[in-house]
């Protein structure tokens, strides 16, 4: 069954119940109402009777009238003086007596009173037809109203629930006829601050989420087959010179250059499955204490002795930190590499416990970061300089390792402008006691 289908035949099954509870509970009540009337009013009449024979005796009993009759008994029981219209009440108990008891003589239905008076008691027996016919006709009417009642609600509760979950069928009509080719497509929203329209935001904002998340997917697989292509490109031109002109091209010289580019589509493919892990939330692998400055200061040795730029480690500290150690050998890797392509003669290295984390930082004496570009930057693929990144073998992939590494490890990475003049890079991580 449908949502609206289900909610009317909730709300009219309770309105329903409660309906014809309310409807017995009320025909019980006039009930009561009207025996009550017609019992006080047969006390009273039994009073009064009782008080005119009292004060004009047995031969003058008062009149009575066809809704109701008396008789005056003795104390054993014998009928002294009845009223015109009295009817053979029979032998009546006195549990029978202003208890709403009702009584049936000769088809009719009575309620009794009883009033005690010198020489006996009177009975009064006082007819209940007329409320047994008002409680006929309101039940009849009570009979009539509740269907109509019910059905009124079962329409009703139609319509609105229909028009309330117009929206809803219209929102599921749009978001089925959004495909893979249309992320871009967004809801109409009601324009309401109600469920309906926070629903809307909430498939708009996921919506926004999807379309964002495939861009990035495809300007990915874009830039990595742009960026596979380029040593491929380059070792399938060495080989096609080497196999044309085998006089022109050296085996060291093919060697040398298949040794090259396959190295930079290792750092390439590395590159593309750390960024990949990282987009499953793969990263860290595992975690333990890590001693950054062995770290640092192994790449620093490492830098000194394939480059000729002057490395200083002066700011070297001790710092140790919780994380997965060949993660953070990759960022720290990645950021000095970065240092290395950019820088002119110097490169410096600081490490240092600070507010409670650690701070690792690398500057350079390069060209530098326009304040406009120090956020671009850590985007994949990206290359402030296309000719001299690609020159020195770089992906483009770097500082958006960096990035992940370093929000994997609960810390955050900025770029800006450092002492020597070029670039600086600030990695904060969360010191080993604090994870």
């Amino acid at each position: 069954m449908s949502l609206r289908l289900r909610i009317t035949l909730v709300a009219t099954a309770v309105v329903s119940v409660a309906l014809v509870a309310g409807a017995v509970v009320f025909a019980l009540v006039l009930r009561s109402s009207l025996l009550d009337g017609a019992t006080r009013s047969a006390e009273a009449y039994a009073a009064s009777v009782a008080s005119g024979l009292e004060a004009s005796g047995a031969g003058n009993p008062p009149d009575d009238d066809d809704d109701r009759f008396y008789q005056v008994r003795d104390h054993d029981g014998r009928v002294v003086v009845s009223s015109e219209h009295a009817e053979p009440l029979g032998d009546v108990s006195e549990d029978d007596y202003n208890e709403h008891r009702i009584v049936t003589i000769d088809g009719d239905h009575y309620v009794l009173a009883a009033e005690d008076f010198g020489d006996g008691e009177v009975i009064v027996a006082q007819s209940v037809d007329d409320a047994n016919e008002t409680l006929g006709t309101v039940s009849s009417l009570l009979a009539l109203a509740v269907p109509v009642v019910v059905l009124l609600v079962a329409a009703t509760t139609w319509v609105v629930v229909g028009r309330a979950l117009r929206p809803v069928e219209r929102m599921r009509r749009e978001v089925d006829a959004v495909s893979a080719t249309r992320l871009d497509t967004r809801l109409a929203e009601p324009g309401s601050a109600d469920e309906i329209g926070r629903l809307a935001a909430t498939l708009n904002g996921m919506l926004d989420r999807l379309d964002a998340s495939q861009s990035a997917q495809r300007r990915f697989i874009s830039d990595a087959s742009h960026e596979l292509r380029s040593p491929l490109a380059s070792l399938r031109q060495f080989a096609e010179v080497a196999k044309a002109y085998p006089d022109r091209v050296s085996a060291a010289e093919l060697a040398a250059a298949i040794l090259d580019e396959g190295a930079r589509l290792e750092r390439l493919v590395d590159g593309m499955l750390t960024l990949a892990r990282a987009d499953e939330r793969g990263l860290p692998a595992g975690r333990r204490p890590v001693d950054l400055d062995d770290i640092v200061l192994a790449e620093v040795r490492r830098l000194r002795a394939s480059t000729g730029l002057r490395v200083d480690a002066s700011a070297v500290g001790a710092a140790r930190i919780d994380g997965d150690p060949a993660l953070i050998a990759g960022l720290v890797r990645n950021l000095v590499d970065n240092a290395a392509r950019h820088a002119r003669t110097a490169i410096s290295v600081e490490l240092a416990e600070a507010e409670g984390g650690v701070l690792f930082a690398v500057d350079d004496d390069g060209d530098g970061i326009a304040e406009s570009e120090r956020e671009r930057v850590f985007d994949r693929f990206v290359r402030l300089d296309e000719a001299r990144a690609r020159e020195s073998g770089g992906s483009g992939l770097g500082l958006s390792i960096v990035r992940e590494i370093a929000s994997a490890h609960g810390g955050a990475v900025t770029a800006g402008r450092g002492t020597l003049g070029g670039a600086r890079f600030e990695v904060r991580l969360p010191a080993a006691s604090d994870l």
